[in-house]
């Protein structure tokens, strides 16, 4: 079957579309996503402003249409912290529905690092063992491990990359003092669950998902996207410190310019290296090899081990793709009323 799935992350809006069925891995065919910084939306009662709702309206529309166009059987939509916190997330989620007929599933924290958990233990397979697994978001860090396709610990902490550049520093690029008082804050709160890892047993193989460590993965010499997802890539402790030591003293400005660092994410790139490197130490793992799959290859990976009558912990399908072609919508247009614009 052909299957969208809609990730509404802390920074982006991301339809990924897939093939896939029962036993095979999901072949993508189609990948659109719009940067909307919905986390920064958020206002001083914690609440997703007014504009911030249009644009995720904005966006879930396009995304529903495009998965109309590439002909999805069904649509799994989700979304995570930055509406998972908002004191409106309710309001938010029901205004989605009603303009879209989209229903956005809101996942829990330990949902994201059990997805994603899965996806990863799908990829290596059962020959990587004890695994641990790291995911830097826009809000927050999930860790999970274990050695069976659901972990024995999954756990979100607030450290988010877009969240620590929001609350813990006032500079571009950030000061010393800041850059110092956050690796020390980290590492205060990883200690306990540095502790709790080690009850569970040193893991064989250790791993990282997401786009901070990809970049990160990047800058310090692994191969770029263009050599595929079964290219090996690998982020090592020593050269994320001295990746660290070269970007933090680097305007958000200067880093959009270096190789493999996109413009909406640089301005939170050094504090998501800074998160990299206080887990790493945390958890003392030398390496980490990067996984090209994720949370939402984790959702579609459990989707198709469920029956539509036994669907329990996946996110609820939104419904037939033909039910939600025929809804009314207020959008305007390809890049949206607030001006999210869609890149493939």
């Amino acid at each position: 079957m052909r299957l969208g799935v809609l990730d509404v992350g802390s920074n982006t809006v991301h339809l990924l579309v897939v093939d896939a069925h029962r036993g095979a891995h999901p072949t993508p065919m189609r990948s659109e996503k719009a940067v909307l910084r919905l986390a920064e939306q958020i206002t001083d009662g914690d609440r997703l402003s007014d504009e911030g709702a249009e644009l995720l309206v904005d966006a879930v529309a396009h995304a529903r249409d495009s998965a109309v166009g590439f002909g999805c059987a069904e649509l799994m939509a989700f979304a995570t912290s930055a509406v998972r916190e908002a004191s409106n997330s309710a309001d938010v989620l029901a205004l989605v529905h009603e303009r879209t007929g989209v229903e956005l599933k809101v996942l829990s924290g330990e949902d994201e690092a059990r997805y994603t958990f899965l996806a990863v233990r799908r990829w290596y397979g059962w020959s990587a063992g004890n695994t641990v697994v790291l995911d830097i978001g826009g809000g927050s860090l999930e860790i999970a491990v274990g050695i069976d396709e659901d972990p024995d610990l999954a756990l979100s902490l607030p450290f988010g990359a877009g969240r620590l550049t929001r609350t813990r520093f006032a500079s571009d690029p950030p000061t010393k003092r800041e850059v110092r008082e956050l690796r020390e804050r980290l590492d205060a709160e990883l200690a306990p669950v540095s502790r709790r890892l080690r009850k569970i047993g040193p893991p064989d193989h250790a791993v990282a998902t997401s786009k901070t460590f990809r970049t990160l993965a990047r800058l310090t010499g692994a191969a770029p996207s263009s050599a595929g997802p079964m290219a090996r890539r690998t982020l090592t402790d020593a050269g994320l410190r001295q990746l660290i030591a070269f970007i933090s003293r680097m305007s958000a400005a200067d880093l959009a310019e270096l190789e493999g660092v996109s413009h909406s994410r640089a301005h939170q790139l050094v504090a998501g290296a800074l998160v990299a490197e206080a887990a790493m130490r945390a958890l003392s793992l030398a390496e980490l090899e990067i996984c090209p799959w994720a949370l939402r290859e984790g959702v579609i990976l459990r989707r198709l081990d469920q029956t539509e009558e036994a669907v329990q912990t996946a996110p609820a399908v939104n419904g037939s793709i033909d039910q939600l072609s025929g809804r009314q919508d207020h959008s305007s247009g390809r890049t949206g009323r607030y001006g999210a614009r869609w890149t493939q």
